[in-house]
């Protein structure tokens, strides 16, 4: 298994874990796995990744609420999506 793969299966034990909690905190969308973008470009960087509706400075949410930067070794990149709406 290349270091690459071995990335990819530990972000995604770590989002299953933890997609619940994640769930929980206020603005949060959805969660998954992916690349972690910089200034709107990807990078290689595998991620576990938050959506959120709209990204907000820390200070402003309640702890429970903040998402942290890495959980369990593996990076967290929030990624803002606005508002989602199903189509028909």
């Amino acid at each position: 298994m290349s270091e690459e793969q071995e990335r990819t299966l530990r972000a995604v034990r770590v989002k299953q874990l933890h997609e619940p909690a994640l769930l929980a905190k206020a603005n949060v969308l959805g969660v998954g796995v992916g690349v972690r973008q910089h200034s709107g470009k990807s990078s290689t960087e595998v991620a576990v990744v938050v959506l959120v509706r709209r990204k907000v400075p820390a200070s402003e949410l309640a702890p429970q609420d903040r998402i942290p930067s890495e959980i369990e070794g593996v990076p967290v990149d929030v990624q803002e999506v606005g508002d989602v709406q199903a189509r028909s």
